[in-house]
């Protein structure tokens, strides 16, 4: 089964900012932005899963930037974030941290290998051929976009798109809205410091990588749960390290949990791989070969984890 293509909508949530959120920000199924200039010139942020859901999103873009798309930023290395870069012109570059370009190229399409189900179309890899460290600034006319690198955390590229005028926080998968973090391919230890990150720009307005935008008093409520979910692996791993329990072990001694509500519970096994990772003293960020942490995610979730992009 898959959710709708049709319920996905570009909502403006400052003058010229748009986020189009794709219900229900599951496995796959993310949101992405466009902010406009003057001129009718655009930036994207992000693109997503699927060749269907991709051309979609990039006729929802031209309906409010008809003009060129001025460049591509990628939020993070996954494919739920990239599999439709290289549906944008040749000339339009594809901006990211210099990890995301490494990581995807490393992972190329493994994202549909693993999350099967869905009909992807025709995918290709295109990573980003403009890359930074720490912080880059594009100007699209007089609006300034503001690139600010936090992770490791959700992966070890995770980049922060911000619009200080507009108070407008893209911020990727550092932040989902009802659904658990994923942190197999980043840090346990260094989400919170993303999380942190994120609360000190003060946004009106985030726009999570899933699930629905944030306004006023939800944002600092959203950073408030996930930091408190990161304190909550964290306590858990440490609890189950010590006492030699296998990371699945873990999860299901502690599968009754403030946050098993959440959607995609299964990610507290892989998001406990990591933490027992840097427990042993790997770094944050070490590529750990989801290959291997996949079949304890399906054993905890009781069967094959669907994906309805």
């Amino acid at each position: 089964m898959t959710t709708s293509i049709e319920a996905a909508a570009l909502q403006e949530v400052a003058p010229g900012v748009f986020a189009y959120v794709q219900p229900d920000g599951s496995w796959m199924i993310n949101n992405t932005g466009v902010v406009t200039g003057d001129d009718g010139t655009g930036l994207m942020v992000d693109t997503t899963s699927t060749e269907a859901r991709n051309r979609a999103l990039l006729a929802a873009v031209g309906s409010v930037a008809p003009g060129r798309l001025r460049a591509l930023v990628n939020t993070h290395h996954h494919g739920d974030h990239t599999f439709g870069n290289w549906l944008v012109p040749a000339d339009t570059p594809v901006v990211g941290h210099v990890h995301a370009r490494e990581d995807q190229l490393a992972a190329g399409l493994l994202a549909a290998q693993v999350l099967t189900g869905p009909d992807y179309g025709h995918l290709e890899v295109r990573p980003p051929d403009l890359t930074f460290t720490g912080a880059l600034t594009l100007h699209l006319g007089e609006r300034a976009v503001e690139l600010h690198a936090v992770g490791p955390a959700h992966t070890r590229g995770d980049v922060v798109v911000w619009l200080p005028a507009q108070r407008v926080a893209f911020a990727g998968d550092v932040a989902f809205a009802g659904g658990q973090p994923f942190l197999a391919e980043g840090s346990v230890a260094g989400y919170p410091r993303a999380v942190e990150a994120l609360r000190a720009l003060q946004p009106d307005v985030l726009v999570p990588g899933h699930g629905p935008v944030c306004r006023g008093d939800e944002v600092p409520r959203l950073l408030d749960d996930l930091a408190g979910y990161a304190a909550f692996v964290d306590a858990t791993a440490r609890e189950g390290h010590a006492a030699g329990w296998s990371p699945l072990e873990t999860a299901r001694r502690h599968a009754d949990n403030p946050y098993a509500g959440w959607q995609e519970s299964e990610r507290l096994v892989g998001n406990l791989h990591r933490a027992y990772a840097e427990l042993d003293g790997r770094p944050p960020g070490e590529r750990l070969p989801l290959t291997e942490i996949w079949p304890d995610m399906v054993a905890f979730h009781g069967g094959p984890i669907g994906c309805r992009a």
